[in-house]
């Protein structure tokens, strides 16, 4: 990230702590390779001069500076671009554990604890913390999505995996939000773009993308909807809405930003024109937090967007019609969706 600005909090010690009085005390400490199961057992980082980390993974401080600087900086996207003052819209900040575990190739949102935890990494997949502001984007949406339409997988299998339209939809959106931080936020040594995980290192350059999700190699993500969508494990199904946004805020085919090739395909060969980032992400944020519920599927989300964008356009706008375009172009219509009993 290069060197950032962070708010930090004067002790009566004239120390300073890494927490953020100005964004509801959020606050990042180190769970010094314990796998805490609260907060409070955290230690917290502080500093006689009011500088963090030297750029290099073996301060321990270092990790904590782009954790925090992700997490206000997501919290400044959810305020600024769509009225959302907090992860439960209440005014509080977040907090986050570095250096959680041992070997932990992972970044999550712990709904029990209220925090964010970073693991350093597995050392094979994930050689590094997994701080970069795309995946705090993405794993404090997952908050986002518990407080407001809680969506939840279908199945759960014996290993945790998790499978089912409402969950990859869950996937979906925190992916699709992850990358609106990057572009809200505009950091030059972290240019924004449709590419998840982009910064952590990975040998393919990318964990998931939003405009050929297929093109992933990791996880199998698919580019369209089909009935195996069902049942699919949520990451991998999380292509279909993801690309239905895509689609939606950029257009189909091919389209160059910020130095990231793009060429989006559809699945009926239709030619999609996007109506803008901005509107899409107004459009799938009011269908998040007014209209989808923990089993909405993709079908449901096709509806639950176009009565969004009926809400901010109208329903005989370009942006309603756009809406309906790209959900079609990602095989999502009317004449697929399930019966309903």
């Amino acid at each position: 990230m290069g060197s950032v600005p962070l708010t930090t909090t004067q002790t009566a010690t004239s120390a300073f702590t890494l927490k953020d009085p100005s964004r509801g005390q959020t606050e990042t400490r180190d769970a010094g390779n314990k796998q805490l199961e609260k907060f409070s057992g955290g230690k917290a980082f502080t500093s006689t001069t009011n500088r963090w980390g030297t750029g290099k993974a073996t301060n321990r401080a270092t990790a904590a500076v782009d954790a925090q600087y992700g997490i206000v900086s997501t919290l400044d996207f959810y305020k600024k671009t769509l009225g959302r003052n907090g992860i439960k819209n209440d005014g509080a900040g977040a907090h986050a554990l570095v250096h959680f575990g041992t070997n932990v190739g992972n970044a999550f949102w712990d709904s029990d604890c209220g925090c964010m935890l970073y693991g350093d990494g597995d050392g094979q997949t994930f050689a590094q913390p997994l701080v970069v502001l795309d995946v705090t984007g993405h794993e404090l949406t997952h908050g986002v999505v518990d407080a407001t339409a809680n969506l939840q997988p279908t199945r759960v299998d014996a290993d945790d995996n998790q499978f089912g339209e409402p969950g990859s939809l869950n996937e979906s959106l925190a992916d699709i939000f992850g990358s609106a931080v990057e572009f809200a936020t505009n950091n030059p040594n972290n240019p924004p773009n449709y590419l998840m995980g982009e910064k952590l290192g990975l040998q393919q350059t990318f964990l998931r993308r939003l405009d050929k999700p297929s093109l992933d190699k990791l996880e199998g993500t698919v580019d369209y909807w089909s009935k195996a969508s069902y049942d699919t494990e949520v990451h991998a199904g999380s292509g279909v809405s993801s690309h239905a946004y895509y689609l939606l805020a950029e257009g189909s085919g091919k389209k160059t930003i910020n130095n990231v090739a793009y060429d989006s395909p559809t699945y009926d060969g239709s030619t999609v024109a996007g109506i803008g980032r901005d509107k899409a992400t107004a459009i799938f944020y009011r269908a998040l937090t007014r209209y989808m519920v923990s089993t909405t599927d993709f079908h449901d989300a096709r509806t639950a967007t176009l009565s969004a964008a009926a809400d901010l356009y109208g329903a005989s706008s370009t942006e309603y019609a756009t809406v309906n375009k790209a959900w079609a172009a990602v095989n999502v219509t009317p004449a697929n969706a399930p019966a309903r009993s």
